[in-house]
C-alpha cells in the first residue's frame, strides 16, 4: 500500500541480516515515488567457507525467511523482493517456480526474485550464451548453473568467489571483481552474469558494460528493473547499466 515516501509502490525487500548491499542498490537507484521495507532474515552463523557450510547457510535462511516476511507484511507492501539470490536458484526452473509460488501463497503479494529477473533480463536483451559468477561455494554455483541451463541458455562458463563469510561478500574489491570477468569472458559469450546479491557490482557493471560492448547484469539491476517493469512503471535509471537505461 502506497504511503508518504512510497506514494507510487513499496516494495517489501527481504534480505539476510549479513547484507548491507541490496537496499543500498535500490535506494541510490533513486526511482520517485518507490521506498523499500527491509525484512531481515537472521543469519546466526554466517560461515561458507565449503558446500556443506553453505548448505548450512541456506538452513538458516530457510529457517528465518517466514519471520522475516511476517516483518515486511507490517508496513503493507504492493510486491514482494527475494534479496537472496542462491535459493531462488535451488532446484533449477521448477524449484525457482515453487519458491515463488510459496511466497505468493504466504503474502497474497507478487513476487520477484533474482532468479527469474535474470532471466527475463536476458531474454529482453536478446542473449544466449552467458558467463556467470558468484561469490559462491561449487555446490550452489551448480545449481545456478542449472538454472540458466534449463531456462534455455548456454553456459560457457561459470565460477564461484569462494566467499568465506557471507559478510566477505560485501568486502570483494573491485579489481577482484574485474579479474573475475576478465576470467569468463571470451568471443563466444554474449552477457556476463552476477549473482549473488551481496556483491556490490551496480557501478561496476554499468562501466563493464562500456568496456566489453556487451551486457553485464548485475543481479540487484535486474530484480529492481523486473519488480519496476511488472509494476507497471517504465522508470529508467542511468548508472546502473542498460537494461534500467533503455529497456
Amino acid at each position: 500500500m502506497t504511503n508518504a515516501v512510497g506514494p507510487r509502490a513499496v516494495f517489501g525487500v527481504v534480505v539476510p541480516s549479513t547484507n548491507p548491499v541490496v537496499e543500498h542498490d535500490y535506494w541510490s537507484a533513486g526511482v520517485p515515488g518507490i521506498a523499500y521495507r527491509a525484512g531481515s532474515m537472521y543469519i546466526p552463523n554466517p560461515v561458507m567457507s565449503n558446500d556443506e557450510d553453505f548448505e548450512a547457510l541456506l538452513g538458516q535462511i530457510r529457517a528465518s525467511i517466514d519471520k522475516a516476511v511476517r516483518d515486511v507484511l507490517t508496513a503493507e507492501p504492493d510486491r514482494m523482493v527475494m534479496g537472496m539470490s542462491a535459493e531462488t536458484f535451488w532446484g533449477g526452473v521448477e524449484g525457482n517456480a515453487a519458491f515463488e509460488q510459496r511466497l505468493r501463497d504466504r503474502t497474497g503479494l507478487p513476487v520477484t526474485t533474482g532468479a527469474s529477473s535474470c532471466r527475463a533480463a536476458l531474454q529482453e536483451l536478446g542473449c544466449r550464451r552467458i558467463a556467470v559468477f558468484s561469490p559462491y561455494q561449487p555446490i550452489a554455483d551448480r545449481e545456478v548453473g542449472r538454472f540458466f541451463t534449463e531456462a534455455g541458455f548456454t553456459v560457457e562458463a561459470i565460477t564461484g568467489l569462494r566467499c568465506p563469510t557471507a559478510m566477505d561478500i560485501a568486502r570483494v574489491p573491485d579489481d577482484r571483481l574485474r579479474e573475475v570477468v576478465a576470467e569468463i569472458d571470451s568471443s563466444d559469450v554474449d552477457a556476463i552474469v552476477q549473482v549473488g546479491t551481496n556483491l556490490s557490482f551496480v557501478t561496476l557493471a554499468d562501466q563493464l558494460e562500456a568496456e566489453l560492448g556487451k551486457p553485464v547484469i548485475a543481479i540487484n539491476s535486474a530484480t529492481l528493473w523486473m519488480a519496476l517493469r511488472e509494476h507497471g512503471l517504465g522508470d529508467q535509471v542511468a548508472g546502473a547499466g542498460v537494461l534500467l537505461a533503455a529497456h
